[in-house]
């Protein structure tokens, strides 16, 4: 590849709110979650866990995704645009009929820096932004789940996991993917007192 298209894929990268019904093939999930775990990991311990959620249970997490913007939606009316705010309110709604959820969790244990475990999970989660651009499906990676995290880890079942009981198992964000339905205007970017040189 050359060096040029790399740095497209990068820079082409959008969240994307809104998508076709088809569901993309299982082998085509598992291909970028394998990418997503060729990421660096602190100590090599490869700590992220991941949650495939699609089907029934997908439109079962609806309910959730509503709940969470009840949590949040003050904020972004303060933020957003109306028209956006509006469009944002109906992703919440639906997913923006989003085929696929993936809940991404960090497993924190003592023999690492609590920050490195969760670092380790969020460039897992930007190899798997960056396979999707590569695929040719849309994604949106959300925080939202956090506002109402054990809610969502109760749905999940994972009360249940071993390291979820004993404090070691995280939810950090969850990843709506599938083909887009739409190519919203590219937000710019801030560089602007965001890096420093020393010498």
């Amino acid at each position: 590849m050359e060096k040029s298209e790399f740095y497209k894929i990068i820079e082409s990268r959008q969240s994307i709110r809104k998508y076709k019904p088809e569901v993309p093939p299982k082998a085509l999930i598992e291909k970028l979650l394998s990418a997503a775990m060729h990421a660096p990991s602190g100590k090599n311990r490869q700590n992220w866990r991941f949650i495939v959620v699609t089907g029934k249970k997908r439109d079962e997490y609806l309910k959730y995704s509503q709940k969470s913007w009840q949590n949040i939606k003050d904020i972004l009316q303060k933020r957003l645009k109306p028209s956006l705010y509006d469009f944002t309110e109906r992703f919440f709604y639906t997913l923006g009929e989003a085929p696929v959820i993936i809940f991404c969790y960090s497993h924190n244990t003592a023999d690492e820096k609590y920050l490195t475990s969760v670092g380790s999970v969020y460039m897992a989660v930007e190899n798997l932004n960056l396979a999707c651009q590569v695929e040719g499906l849309g994604c949106c990676t959300m925080g939202a789940p956090l506002e109402i995290k054990d809610e969502v880890n109760q749905f999940l079942g994972v009360t249940e996991w071993p390291e979820y009981k004993s404090g070691e198992l995280e939810l950090l964000c969850a990843v709506v993917l599938g083909y887009p339905d739409h190519t919203p205007p590219k937000a710019a970017r801030q560089t602007e007192g965001r890096v420093t040189w020393m010498e």
